[in-house]
């Protein structure tokens, strides 16, 4: 089992915050090097494929180094490697659908970016529309709560947990054109924005940096947006 393993990330980058979560859930200790992905260093572009984070760098002596690239696979290494707390189910069914809900994730993740990131209100209400369908398939999925497989916190909650921490940079119209009348999605939201694991995952400064990134774009969601 590797002892020294290295996160690098940028700290608003929701796809490191996927990796952090799982790390931190199994109580897996690591190094974190943020990079300013605006100006990459010339050892990450070496190392990184994409030139994109997140990067975990497994090993300790440089030489014998493995690199491992994209949020996904590096939760599902982190998943085999480290058992003593599980995120995925154990029955082979159910885990597959745990699988297939994570790829779903990731549109979701596309909309609630764009959402935030839109220049005017159009394109703000086009985009939460999107994410407030994709979100009424998940309320239809969830049942007991307080998580997505009910008292067991997984994998999906991993992946799903950066979506929702978008949500602290809206008003409450804004939220609600996302997410009125899902109050499952709505419970659930609250319950990951309260897990330990989830809210150590960013900086004490992260909405902060976060909204001052979107007033330096001009977005909608920073203006006075009645919605």
């Amino acid at each position: 089992m590797p002892n020294n393993l290295k996160l690098v990330s940028h700290g608003l980058c929701p796809f490191v915050q996927r990796v952090a979560i799982a790390l931190l859930e199994k109580n897996i200790a690591f190094e974190r090097e943020t990079i300013d992905l605006a100006n990459k260093p010339e050892w990450f572009l070496a190392i990184s494929p994409s030139g994109k984070v997140p990067l975990l760098i497994v090993g300790e002596e440089e030489e014998s180094q493995t690199v491992l690239f994209e949020s996904f696979p590096i939760c599902e290494f982190i998943e085999d490697e480290y058992r003593q707390v599980p995120l995925h189910p154990t029955v082979p069914l159910k885990r597959a659908k745990h699988r297939a809900w994570m790829e779903f994730s990731t549109a979701a993740m596309g909309d609630a970016w764009g959402m935030i990131n839109s220049p005017d209100k159009e394109g703000f209400v086009h985009k939460a529309f999107e994410l407030r369908g994709k979100l009424m398939k998940l309320d239809s999925a969830l049942v007991a709560g307080p998580y997505f497989e009910g008292a067991e916190f997984s994998m999906v909650d991993v992946v799903m947990a950066p979506i929702f921490r978008f949500f602290e940079v809206l008003n409450s119209p804004a939220q609600n054109v996302v997410l009125d009348g899902l109050p499952r999605v709505e419970a659930w939201k609250q319950s990951l924005m309260t897990r330990p694991s989830v809210r150590q995952a960013v900086s004490a400064d992260y909405s902060e940096n976060l909204r001052k990134f979107l007033i330096d774009k001009s977005t909608y969601v920073v203006s006075d947006c009645p919605v």
